[in-house]
């Protein structure tokens, strides 16, 4: 028989009691890592996973929160330009408005003016009318009065005669007179 030997140099054990004594430690110190430590590490593992859990969560809970602001926003701005449009429509209507009223009053003003301008053209009309009038008497009653080889001095007569002169003038229609 061949002996095979292993050699395992400073550390081998070389008495049956220190392999006892060694598997006896090595069971103790399997018994306080199962009994001290592994609960430790287990207790720590819990701790961080419930804080990522709850990290987590709080985090959904903190976007669903930012889409709600994002949507609040976004019917708020939604709301915002509806009521510059309508304000823009109402400054569009109340410009519009202003505008018709002011031609409104220029077109009166415009009207009254014409009319004063008719009237004061009507005025100046009479008056000259009433100064051509007593013009034409004095001169038609001095040259009368040089055909007729009289004066006719006698207002009275001398009006009634203008008078009934520039009836027959504006009687007679304008062509009718020329033959």
């Amino acid at each position: 028989m061949v002996a095979f030997e292993i050699n395992l140099g400073p550390l081998a054990p070389h008495y049956l009691s220190e392999i006892i004594m060694g598997i006896v430690l090595m069971v103790l110190i399997i018994v306080v890592l199962a009994k001290a430590v592994v609960p430790a590490f287990e207790k720590m593992y819990a701790e961080r996973a419930d804080a990522i859990q709850g990290g987590m969560e709080r985090a959904e809970k903190a976007q669903a929160e930012a889409e709600q602001a994002l949507q609040e926003y976004r019917s708020q701005l939604a709301e915002a330009r509806e009521e510059a449009a309508k304000i823009r429509e109402d400054a569009k209507n109340q410009g519009a408005q202003i505008l018709a009223e002011m031609r409104e009053r220029a077109a009166k003003e415009s009207e009254r003016m014409v009319e004063s301008a008719r009237a004061q053209i009507e005025a100046e009309r009479a008056q000259a009318s009433s100064q051509l009038r007593a013009e034409v008497g004095g001169l038609a009653t001095t040259l009368a009065g040089k055909i007729v080889g009289e004066s006719l001095t006698d207002d009275q007569r001398a009006r009634g005669t203008v008078e009934r002169f520039l009836a027959e003038l504006e009687s007679t229609p304008i062509g009718a007179g020329e033959r």
